[in-house]
């Protein structure tokens, strides 16, 4: 009789015995993928570097988004070729010889550029002229902040990003300057920007101009129409539509004459404006809108006043829409709304030429450069003021496609004299209207 142990015993002596025998497969000549491959990522690898080539010696003649778009596919092509070659055992071919070191884009245009080159607007979006009277104004502030860097080519460094969305290292590879530096530039040609120009926000220094160019549209003692813009932000740390709250002013000709930008976007439209500079050298020194009434021929009067958006409240000096429906059409009210609506566009219309022209501050911000997304914008309602002051003839901006912010509609109390003000408007409007 044997035991279960001995069983066990024996079998286990009979595996010690056995050696397990590996079948290996005879090793295989290349295979047809492999070498279609090896064949392949060369001529790619030679096809980049040709249209590398062909970039460096034409950049000056090619459009600026036919210049970054063919960047940004040659960057991406070459970031896939070597992650294929990591992939699969073909050796890297030689890099050709680089060609000979040469000018920087920026300078390569100057030496080629006559002085009445449409490029200048192509590339900076200002002609020539207004270019050199800008960098005079600035050259005093940039001088000692970005010594060695010219002046002249950091304010173009700045442009170009600012009108094209360019990336740093975009910046960086035409104008010869490593990322810090092209970033160092920007951010002091912003600076220069606001500390230099603040004085094209006119709306203390030039009352009476501003009121004539209503007053050309049928809005009498008018001193601006106020509006919010939204600024859109992207990053981990923020709600997916987490944006900037920008307040803007704007004349008859779309002119910036205040802005206050930076608010959050939760914050209400009311808090805002109490919160703006606006707000407090009206409200309290009475510093602005202190001018004549405007006699109407009734022996009514119309103070100075701002037409303001209906998220607003309605305020003495801030004149927000009717608003309520089934009104007769021929109403004074009416006649008053319809004439806020277009004003209204005034303030739309200046944001989306802003966004349009000066590229950068239309897309979407990292919420790391929050900080420095205000003072951006900032320069850029700037500089479009600068631009209408230089009479700058520019390609019109399509903004049909721009959608009016849409807020909630203040429904807190009104002012009485804000009030009686509106209706001495819309009583005026309406017998323009029916003239």
């Amino acid at each position: 009789m044997t035991t279960a142990g001995g069983a066990t015993k024996r079998r286990r002596g009979r595996r010690k015995g056995r050696t397990k025998t590996l079948k290996t497969k005879p090793l295989q000549p290349e295979s047809n993928h492999h070498k279609n491959l090896s064949t392949a990522i060369p001529a790619l690898i030679t096809a980049t570097s040709a249209a590398r080539s062909f970039l460096r010696r034409h950049d000056v003649h090619l459009l600026p988004s036919q210049a970054l778009t063919l960047e940004s596919l040659l960057s991406s092509t070459s970031r896939s070729l070597f992650h294929l070659l990591s992939l699969v055992s073909i050796p890297i071919p030689p890099s050709p010889t680089p060609p000979p070191p040469q000018q920087n884009w920026f300078d390569r245009f100057l030496a080629t550029s006559p002085d009445y080159d449409p490029r200048w607007v192509q590339f900076f979006n200002l002609s020539k002229s207004s270019f050199t009277l800008l960098l005079r104004l600035l050259t005093p502030s940039l001088t000692s902040s970005l010594h060695p860097l010219l002046p002249n080519a950091a304010l173009a460094a700045t442009l170009f990003r600012l009108s094209h969305s360019a990336s740093f290292s975009a910046v960086s590879r035409r104008f010869s300057l490593d990322s810090r530096t092209a970033c160092r530039a920007f951010y002091s040609v912003c600076r220069a920007i606001v500390e230099n120009l603040g004085h094209l926000f006119e709306f203390s220094s030039d009352i009476n101009r501003i009121i004539v160019g209503f007053g050309w549209i049928s809005l009498p003692n008018c001193c601006g129409v106020l509006g919010l813009e939204k600024f859109e932000l992207e990053g981990d740390l923020i709600g997916e539509n987490e944006c900037l709250l920008v307040q803007a002013l704007v004349d008859s000709e779309g002119r910036f004459l205040d802005v206050s930008a930076g608010w959050p976007g939760s914050l209400k439209p009311e808090n805002v404006l109490k919160r703006s500079k606006l707000f407090t050298g009206i409200e309290e020194s009475k510093e602005y809108l202190n001018g004549p009434a405007f006699e109407l021929n009734a022996g009514n009067s119309i103070p100075q006043y701002i037409l303001g958006d209906s998220c607003y409240p309605l305020l003495p000096w801030l004149l927000t829409p009717y608003g309520g429906k089934n009104r007769n059409l021929d109403s004074p009210e009416m006649a008053f709304d319809e004439v806020h609506c277009k004003g209204m566009e005034l303030v739309g219309t200046a944001f989306a030429k802003v966004k349009k022209r000066w590229k950068l501050v239309g897309r979407k911000w990292n919420e790391q450069c929050i900080e420095a997304f205000p003072f951006v914008i900032v320069a850029c309602c700037l500089l479009h003021n600068f631009l209408i002051k230089c009479s700058e003839v520019l390609p019109e901006e399509n903004t049909e496609g721009y959608n009016v912010r849409e807020f909630m509609k203040f429904d807190g109390e009104d002012s009485e004299s804000g009030k009686s003000t509106r209706d001495a408007l819309a009583s005026h409007l309406s017998r323009v209207s029916q003239r």
